[in-house]
């Protein structure tokens, strides 16, 4: 054996273990609260890193394996991007080994875009765009027929199969005035040419350009064709097909694409080499014509977004559950406009319409009448052009304010896409049918999706990748997304599932998936599912790290690490690594609770309430089904059930729109309701959900409870800052004065990376204290304003003990199990469980009006 061939065996086992199964080494972490902890994590397992909150769980996930995981993978780029990796900081680690490429799925939303969907953040839209325009068949809305290209071959075919022999016909092509010529000059132009027949397709009669005079006024081109040939069917006959074929190439090429067949005594055939059917013209399909986002493919009126300013449906129709003659649209229901109803009623007796069954279980044309109108009724909109048109009188403009809002784009029918893009379709749907499916009807309908062996070979790829992606989607719990739902309007949780399947969609193995709290928002029903995604992500070769708390996931977990014991600075510490089962034997925390030595309290008896509540009726918004719902009022009332069931869409988008709808603070569309009785019983209200307390680095603990406010006037009245003229702005990091302007009081400096993320370094200048060097040495009890930021919660307490204004809004963060939190930590750093707490005690410190409703959110979360 050569000496490269030993060196390569030594590499690829050590001490007999292959390289791809050794564990990953960390050695003397101390990043955040960590206290130069020493983990060993194997590979190809599935390791739930557990522990209190705030104890440096993430910190150890993400701050440290997943940053160096990254860091390494930068550094394999060109020398270009290495430039400026010399000043890119490394986690403060001592030594890792084994990291592999990382990629972490955290709880953020995926995006605040309103064009981005749950079909184009998982690329399913465009695979589905992909399949449309290579299978799509395009159906003419006149005839309901497929619009095809005709050639000479198939013109011939459907003759020879549908006609008898020996039947004859002629062949004609149409009279285009082309090139801005008068009709006298067009026939010029064809007697030149030989072509001097001309066939009424009505009567069969000929008329002969040839000889003598013509009586141009008669003839018209819409009933008079150029005639090229009088055949008759012969099916044996080679000469005759061939005959038959150049004459229809030579009507095609002197009709500019167009030709017919006119039966003897029978009926015309129109054909056409353009894509057109019925006297319409129609786009060949390509994926550009399929998207939203593409100024080719998106509905020119509201240009892709699927809304326009104009009439709410919800307004007009408040009540979906009430029926047409019983009163379902508001705007009718008056004396003085009761005439259009009657006018819709007279309408539908036509067609014996629907007008006695609730709104809501309207057929899609019955509802497409009522609003567009027909005949003699004007329809919804008609009604409201017609109040636009009396906009001079002011009872006419409050009457069109009462129902302004955002209404379906009337042009694309809310399908955010072009028209002709509709009238594509693959297995009997458009897209925007196939769009407006939930994830679980979608799997079924491409699952069940029939293509002909050709369309197969051309799609078959494209449909396995669809369905690839929509199997994962269905498995981790998200089976009763659509796929136009608006990605902003997901939750944490959802946003998260997402991510996990797309990375199982891509299939790569042998990296580090890093996965914050992946249970959140899911039912315990659900948990199992996303456990075997996770177990099948292992399977195939990677290792997965997940920071969890949920105890179903803490025993199917190969290996479990616990981070303790307790929070902030009394963490940071590994105090268990092992199997699941040696876990329940330790005297952890999470040993303890798992074991069932410890338990949750339960009260013995619960409170009474004030007798009072809020009742609310036909809730019915999403998949809510009409129901009424009564929350007792002077209790912690409780609102659960499995993923998607509806319980966000009651409480937040139904009953929370609604007061804050009645308190004239709220903008945003409300959840359909019959009403919520009740409301006088309540003051105010307050919603406390997992979204971030700041998006900027700038917002912290400190300045979202305003104890910041107190802390600054302290500093800006010690002797110190009165001789050097210093007021409580110089104390800010915020505004200019005693910030460092090198960073602008952020403590970091951006470096835009072109094509990477931007790398954030800790600022040369101040050295991260955010402050310049001479406000920094004014000093109160011994400590600079960049110590104070550095306090933790608990240690702020003890040090501004005679402060009353600053303990006052400080208490209530210890109070909520948050004494660990730095006093300057950046809000962007909190997870989401720590920023729904920031919350809570910011409203706990406020002085308490008597009748507040408050509303949480998970409020478990982390």
């Amino acid at each position: 054996m050569s000496k490269s061939d030993l060196k390569s065996s030594e590499s690829i086992t050590k001490n007999g273990t292959p390289a791809s199964e050794r564990p990953i080494i960390i050695k003397g972490a101390r990043v955040h609260n960590l206290k130069n902890i020493d983990v060993e994590i194997p590979r190809n397992k599935l390791t739930v890193i557990t522990g209190v909150s705030g104890s440096g769980k993430s910190s150890l996930a993400f701050d440290t394996i997943y940053a160096e995981g990254q860091r390494r993978y930068v550094e394999s780029l060109s020398s270009y991007a290495r430039q400026f990796l010399e000043r890119m900081d490394k986690p403060d680690v001592d030594y890792m080994h084994g990291i592999s490429p990382a990629m972490a799925i955290q709880q953020k939303t995926t995006s605040s875009n309103p064009r981005s969907t749950v079909g184009t953040s998982t690329e399913i839209y465009d695979y589905v765009r992909l399949l449309f325009a290579r299978v799509g068949k395009t159906i003419s809305p006149i005839s309901g027929k497929e619009v095809q290209k005709d050639t000479t071959e198939t013109i011939i075919k459907e003759l020879f199969e549908e006609q008898d022999e020996k039947t004859k016909f002629y062949v004609l092509f149409p009279i285009e005035l082309r090139e801005g010529r008068k009709l006298d000059e067009q026939l010029a132009v064809l007697k030149e040419k030989g072509l001097v027949r001309l066939l009424n397709v009505e009567d069969e009669s000929l008329v002969d350009l040839s000889g003598g005079e013509v009586n141009i006024k008669q003839i018209k081109p819409k009933t008079y064709r150029v005639l090229v040939d009088r055949l008759a069917i012969k099916k044996d006959d080679d000469d005759a097909r061939s005959r038959i074929a150049d004459s229809i190439e030579t009507a095609f090429r002197e009709g500019n694409g167009r030709c017919s067949i006119k039966m003897r005594n029978g009926e015309e055939l129109i054909f056409s080499e353009r894509f057109e059917r019925d006297g319409m013209e129609f786009l060949e399909p390509s994926p550009q014509m399929f998207s939203f986002n593409n100024p080719f493919g998106a509905c020119d009126t509201c240009e892709g977004f699927g809304r326009v300013a104009g009439i709410d449906e919800d307004l007009v129709i408040p009540d979906h559950d009430k029926t047409i003659r019983g009163g379902a649209v508001a705007s009718f229901d008056s004396p003085k406009f009761s005439k259009y109803l009657r006018d819709f009623v007279r309408e539908a007796a036509k067609d014996q319409l629907p007008i006695d069954v609730p709104y809501k279980d309207l057929d899609k044309e019955t509802k497409k009448i009522l609003w567009n109108g027909r005949s003699n009724y004007t329809g919804i909109y008609g009604f409201f052009e017609e109040v636009k048109r009396q906009f001079y009188k002011v009872h006419m403009r409050v009457l069109y304010s009462r129902y302004r809002g955002y209404s379906r784009c009337p042009d694309c029918e809310g399908y955010r896409v072009r028209k002709d893009a509709l009238y594509i379709k693959v297995g009997e749907l458009h897209i925007g049918e196939v769009s407006e499916m939930t994830i679980g009807h979608a799997r079924t309908y491409f699952e069940e999706l029939e293509l002909s062996s050709f369309e197969m070979e051309v799609a078959g790829q494209i449909l396995y990748e669809i369905r690839k992606r929509l199997k994962y989607l269905d498995e981790v719990g998200l089976d009763y997304l659509t796929l136009d739902r608006l990605t902003n309007t997901l939750s944490g949780g959802e946003s998260q599932r997402i991510s996990l399947a797309n990375s199982l969609g891509s299939s790569l193995i042998g990296s580090l998936y890093v996965l914050d709290e992946p249970t959140i928002g899911l039912h315990p029903r659900d948990n199992d599912r996303l456990i075997n995604i996770l177990k099948s992500l292992r399977d195939i070769g990677n290792t997965v790290l997940v920071v969890e708390h949920d105890p179903e996931m803490i025993k199917s977990a190969d290996n479990v690490i616990d981070i303790g014991p307790f929070a902030g600075t009394y963490g940071g510490e590994v105090v268990f690594s092992g199997t699941y089962e040696k876990l329940l034997e330790s005297k952890t925390l999470t040993g303890k609770y798992l074991s069932g030595q410890k338990q949750i309290r339960i009260p013995e008896k619960r409170r009474k309430g004030n007798g009072k509540s809020l009742l609310v009726e036909g809730a019915s918004e999403h998949n809510l089904k009409s129901i009424d719902v009564e929350f007792p009022l002077g209790m912690m009332v409780c609102v659960t059930g499995v993923s998607g069931s509806g319980k966000s869409t009651l409480v937040h988008d139904t009953l929370y729109a609604t007061i804050q709808n009645e308190l004239g603070t709220w903008r945003e569309k409300i959840g359909r309701n019959r009403g919520v009785t009740g409301l006088k019983h309540i003051e105010s209200v307050e919603m406390v959900d997992q979204s971030p307390i700041g998006r900027s680095t700038r917002s912290n603990p400190a300045t979202y409870t305003k104890s910041f406010d107190g802390i600054r006037d302290l500093f800006a009245n010690t002797r110190q800052s009165k001789i050097m003229g210093y007021t409580p702005g110089h104390f800010s990091f915020n505004v200019p004065g005693g910030r460092c302007e090198s960073c602008q009081g952020e403590g970091v400096q951006k470096i835009e990376m072109q094509f990477m993320a931007d790398i954030e370094l800790v600022c040369e200048e101040c050295s991260g204290t955010r402050f310049r060097k001479d406000v920094l040495q004014v000093h109160y009890r011994g400590k600079s304003i960049h110590d104070v930021l550095e306090m933790s919660v608990s240690d702020a307490i003890e040090f501004f003990v005679d402060e009353n204004s600053i303990i006052n809004k400080l208490q209530p963060l210890e109070d909520v199990g948050l004494g660990y939190l730095k006093l300057g930590q950046s809000a962007t750093t909190l997870s989401g469980g720590e920023a729904q707490r920031v919350k809570l005690a910011k409203f706990l410190s406020k002085s308490n009006k008597d009748h507040t409703l408050y509303f949480f959110d998970e409020p478990t979360t982390g």
